[in-house]
């Protein structure tokens, strides 16, 4: 018996040792870009392109930085881009809650139906020039709208919040029922709020998604007036880039001369995913717990 005991302590021991190394090296794995992405962006941009930057800065320098913040485009960007996240977000857990709602309501007749044709659309769409014809008919173009309005129902995230719905017990809504609840105030009062590690796992979704966009910035924004970070940015960087190739200039030399196209992307990355590195260790939890558990029912 204490054989067999010391045997699989032994075994336990191993096993504990092999499976702790593991999470490390896929933990390393996972926050190594960013690191290396951190040292590059403040390194001096013609050193970094030499290469051989790894974990901390050769040569340090701040200028891709104070370049980018000196562009006073970018708070302007900012904010537009904040508005998208609040306002998409916002509504798509408002219009994608109910519809689910709907859906799981088991007394409606029509809520398979619904599902199947909400479901269809995740796997065959109309492409790119009819849906751009159809954002011009609605004249969504050039106007904050088309950010928010094309994204209110999401047949993926209905799935997810419907399935964590259908676990809720049954009675809950019935006993709201006979006390004179509407189908808003039940959901409002009883099924928001039980499902909210379902809404915040979505949001986090949802928010990412609005936050990285710029395709459809550059697709419906032709005047150039509802510009959010990410495509500021991104001509930020086209800029710098073209400006380089002008080698026989030599004011422009001077100017970017501490710069490169390498630093300025890094530093562009670490602006952009900062916010969402800050913001993601406050839904963790509900990330969790929503995502596994409204996924246990197709």
């Amino acid at each position: 018996m204490n054989r067999t005991y010391y045997k699989n302590g032994i075994g336990g021991n191993i096993f504990d040792a092999a499976n702790t190394l593991f999470m490390i090296l896929f933990a390393f794995l996972m926050v190594y870009p960013f690191i290396n992405l951190l040292a590059v962006s403040l390194n001096d941009g013609i050193d970094a392109a030499k290469g051989g930057i790894y974990f901390w800065p050769r040569k340090f320098s701040l200028e891709s930085y104070s370049y980018m913040l000196q562009n006073k485009n970018l708070l302007k960007g900012a904010v537009i881009s904040v508005l998208r996240v609040v306002a998409g977000t916002v509504t798509c857990l408002l219009g994608t809650g109910l519809l689910s709602y709907v859906v799981s309501v088991r007394n409606f007749s029509g809520r398979r139906f619904m599902r199947v044709i909400f479901i269809i659309t995740m796997y065959f769409s109309g492409g790119l020039i009819p849906t751009y014809l159809l954002i011009l008919k609605l004249h969504l173009i050039n106007s904050f709208n088309v950010y928010w309005i094309p994204h209110i129902l999401n047949a993926y995230y209905m799935l997810i919040i419907a399935s964590y719905v259908q676990d809720i017990p049954e009675a809950l809504s019935e006993s709201a029922s006979m006390d004179g609840a509407g189908d808003l105030r039940i959901f409002f009062q009883i099924i928001a709020p039980i499902s909210l590690p379902v809404f915040a796992c979505i949001a986090i979704y949802v928010g990412v998604s609005q936050w990285n966009s710029w395709f459809d910035v550059q697709l419906y924004n032709s005047n150039r007036k509802w510009d959010n970070l990410q495509i500021m940015l991104n001509r930020l960087l086209n800029e710098v880039q073209g400006e380089q190739e002008l080698r026989d200039a030599q004011l422009q030399y001077q100017k970017f001369r501490n710069m490169s196209t390498v630093t300025l992307r890094a530093a562009t990355t670490i602006l952009v995913t900062m916010p969402i590195v800050f913001i993601y260790p406050f839904f963790q939890k509900y990330f969790i717990g929503g995502i596994t558990i409204g996924a246990v029912k197709g």
